[in-house]
């Protein structure tokens, strides 16, 4: 079946030629068209870089559905309003439109805040990422959009999901020590919290599990340092999954620490999926 199209930014770099092949084999992966889309000031620019663009797709997927067009403006503005219908929308970590290397991630950072459905950053260290896990960091029941995402990510590559749940974190009021050890009403109640946090993952997840049998699921908790532990697993994984959180009257794009941390630093392409 034939999904909707996915559409990448270009701009003639090489980190656009990056987010270019991985929005080629996204497509594939889907069964979508590709759209190949050069944000400019002047239409007339945009010739050489959009045909060398298209003549790469065609060379390395000569079946694969490509359209190639230059739109007048800037590129966060022009790729947001691009992705209003398409499955995926694809771009590099590095700003566009002669501003490459100025700002790392410039463009992915503002376009998370504006992007209509799942926005994927072309980033790693990985040349292949077949047979790599899935990784999906839950923040909150918020994400439900990015663990469906994970799931039917997890699907279509025949991959292992491994599920990250980030621990809230608690305020203990300072108590009396119980005469008998792991036994005093705090530590009862830090047991209690333990157990249900634990539990939340498998709760979280068990439709999904149920719609998707086919997907191997791995899930854990982690209580301290969660970009740290997320970044490190994404060594391991051929891509990882966000929430992103749009909250009304907040300035500015929607990323925590941990969507800060991978955007920079991630070993494999990361999908930040707005969670409104």
């Amino acid at each position: 079946m034939t999904e909707r199209h996915v559409v990448v930014g270009v701009d003639g770099s090489l980190v656009a030629v990056r987010a270019l092949d991985r929005a080629a084999e996204e497509a594939v992966r889907r069964g979508a068209a590709l759209r190949i889309v050069y944000a400019v000031a002047d239409r007339d620019e945009a010739g050489p870089v959009l045909s060398s663009a298209a003549s790469r797709v065609h060379e390395r997927h000569p079946g694969l559905p490509v359209e190639a067009r230059a739109v007048e403006g800037g590129a966060v503005r022009v790729l947001a309003r691009e992705s209003e219908g398409a499955a995926l929308t694809v771009v590099g970590t590095r700003g566009f439109g002669g501003v490459s290397g100025l700002l790392a991630g410039s463009v992915s950072w503002r376009l998370a805040a504006h992007v209509h459905g799942p926005l994927l950053v072309a980033r790693g260290d990985h040349p292949r990422d077949e047979g790599r896990e899935v990784l999906l960091g839950l923040e909150s029941d918020a994400d439900e959009a990015a663990a469906a995402y994970a799931f039917q990510e997890a699907s279509r590559r025949g991959a292992r999901l491994r599920v990250v749940r980030f621990a809230t974190h608690r305020h203990t009021t300072p108590e009396l020590a119980s005469p008998v050890a792991a036994t005093s009403p705090g530590r009862q109640r830090h047991a209690q919290s333990d157990r249900a946090e634990e539990a939340v993952p498998r709760f979280g997840v068990a439709r999904l599990r149920e719609e998707y049998p086919g997907v191997e699921v791995d899930s854990g908790t982690v209580r301290t340092g969660p970009a740290q532990a997320l970044l490190a697993a994404t060594r391991e994984a051929g891509v990882v999954v966000i929430g992103t959180h749009r909250r009304a009257g907040r300035l500015g794009p929607p990323l925590g620490p941990v969507g800060h941390v991978l955007l920079h630093h991630s070993h494999c392409p990361v999908v930040l999926v707005p969670t409104t």
